[in-house]
């Protein structure tokens, strides 16, 4: 996280020494304004995900249709900007939160829903990410505005992410026990995934200038990823013996335990290899609808 503020207090110190050679003209009757504006500030949210464990009741579908309100966790972060024009801007922000789902959410339901429930897999993670992002006030495109604009962003990002399953009371890490047998020889096409990896953000937000000095935003972004493991499930179960093979024993003994625990709901139940797990044909993602306050920097007292 230090280098994450680092970066972003060096990219205010660098805008600011821009912003003070562009245009300025009257902003109202006490401040100067500029073409450039330079903000910094925090924001507070939720954050949720979209992945193959829990959802809501029936066949597991896409996107907002499968999401379940009840796994909103709190998000927090720091941000600093640039807008050209009140039309064009540029930000750079460093967000932390917590993602999780559980399939015991579907207890009670029948059908398709009945069979993740009895897949009882669950996981929790930790989101750290640093993100740079477009952004484009189309109203202001169209007419002139001055305190409220809606607007639209893109941009690229890096994330951490560390999957973990509870076990006796103790959140155990789940991607070094390979529960698909990521990285074993008999699955040669399933790399082990990475902990470090990018993620496309592109979501909907709406500004409101309180001030001269302070602007508040609400902000709503789905983080794209290129990988289906953020709750470290993907594809079929494994044969639980290769655990043993290619693991040492106590991290095999866990590997056993969390890759498959259907036994825990039905005793009599014969694990094998080969069954869904998961479905490896949709990405996982998540999201954060956050609050953003934010510090206009450069308006100057006339």
């Amino acid at each position: 996280m230090e280098y994450c503020v680092r970066g972003i207090i060096f990219l205010i110190f660098l805008m600011s020494g821009n912003a003070g050679v562009s245009q300025q003209y009257f902003y109202n009757d006490k401040y100067y304004d500029a073409s450039w504006l330079i903000e910094a500030g925090v924001s507070a949210g939720a954050m949720n995900a979209f992945t193959d464990l829990g959802g809501r009741k029936g066949r597991g579908s896409y996107f907002i249709k499968d999401l379940n309100w009840r796994n909103t966790k709190s998000c927090f972060g720091i941000h600093a900007g640039t807008l050209y024009n009140y039309v064009i801007g540029f930000q750079i922000e460093y967000n932390r939160g917590t993602v999780s789902a559980q399939d015991s959410i579907l207890k009670n339901q029948e059908g398709p829903s009945l069979l993740r429930y009895q897949r009882n897999l669950h996981f929790r993670s930790s989101i750290q990410e640093l993100n740079s992002s477009i952004e484009w006030h189309f109203w202001r495109t169209f007419r002139d505005t001055e305190r409220l604009s809606p607007y639209i962003m893109a941009g690229l990002g890096y994330f951490k992410f560390r999957p973990q399953a509870l076990l006796k009371n103790q959140w155990v890490d789940l991607q070094p026990l390979h529960t698909e047998g990521q990285g074993f020889g008999e699955y040669g096409e399933r790399a082990n995934y990475a902990l470090q990896q990018m993620n496309v953000p592109i979501g909907l937000g709406l500004q409101f200038e309180i001030s001269a000095l302070l602007n508040l935003k609400l902000e709503l972004v789905n983080r794209f990823l290129f990988t289906d493991y953020l709750d470290d499930v993907s594809k079929n179960y494994i044969d639980p013996a290769l655990f043993t093979k290619y693991l040492d024993p106590a991290t095999a003994r866990l590997a056993t335990l969390l890759a498959d625990r259907r036994q825990e709901l039905d005793p009599f139940l014969i694990r094998s290899g080969g069954d869904k797990r998961g479905n490896p044909d949709r990405k996982d993602s998540y999201f954060s609808f956050a609050l953003k306050t934010s510090l206009i920097l450069n308006r100057k007292r006339r």
